[in-house]
């Protein structure tokens, strides 16, 4: 279990300190993962609509923050290139990520085509039970995606990092609010420049994440992406 713990610490502290260093990306991600324990307690009464939530709120903002905020370019403060941190992605690379945007985008023309998805569904009589019937295509996508990449993983790597990697998924809206919820007032107070998001960067993570315990990753010249 120490193991399991110590490598959940590794990929969350990655995620943070490679892929999150615009605070705009780091507000959109606060957003995004309020949006998401929202979708986490509907999803035990009312699943289509939790996952209507987490796709057209919380996902929507999470990969805004991803594609359209974050720095792409040379990573100064980890002396790492984008090709590089792209490589090294545990969960969803921005490939990866926009295989899987376009899956869900495309999900809903399946019902246009056939209302009753080979006999899934009742055929919708109207608007709302054809979007309560995209609500619930978009939950098997979703947990399709994860398992997917878990699968991925255990191939490529090993066993305990697909289930590291599936827990910090599971897990991220709660880590996320602990770690950005200052980011949004940060934002307002003008602090954009990288120096200013250093400094967020390294007073929120040392309140969540003891840096001390995780061996740092060696960052090798560039390589292609996969």
């Amino acid at each position: 279990m120490s193991d399991f713990l110590a490598a959940l610490k590794v990929q969350r502290w990655d995620d943070h300190r490679y892929y999150h260093h615009s605070l705009v990306n780091q507000s959109l991600h606060f957003v995004s993962a309020s949006s998401f324990l929202v979708a986490y307690v509907l999803a035990f009464s009312d699943p289509a609509m939790a996952a209507l939530i987490g796709w057209l709120v919380a996902m929507t903002t999470r990969q805004a923050g991803h594609l359209f905020f974050e720095p792409r370019g040379y990573d100064q403060i980890n002396q790492a290139t984008d090709e590089y941190k792209e490589e090294i992605k545990v969960g969803y690379n921005i490939k990866r990520k926009l295989v899987l945007l376009a899956i869900w985008a495309a999900s809903p023309l399946l019902l246009v085509l056939d209302p009753t998805l080979l006999g899934i569904f009742a055929p919708h009589a109207d608007t709302t039970e054809f979007v309560r019937h995209v609500g619930e295509l978009w939950l098997v996508v979703g947990l399709a995606g994860i398992a997917f990449r878990v699968l991925q993983l255990f191939i490529l790597q090993d066993i305990q990092t697909g289930l590291v990697w599936a827990t910090k998924i599971a897990t991220d809206p709660f880590h996320d609010i602990k770690l950005y919820h200052r980011a949004p007032l940060q934002l307002m107070a003008g602090k954009r420049r990288g120096d200013e998001i250093s400094e967020s960067i390294s007073e929120t993570i040392s309140e969540v994440i003891d840096e001390e315990a995780i061996e740092p990753i060696p960052v090798e010249a560039s390589k292609p992406g996969v």
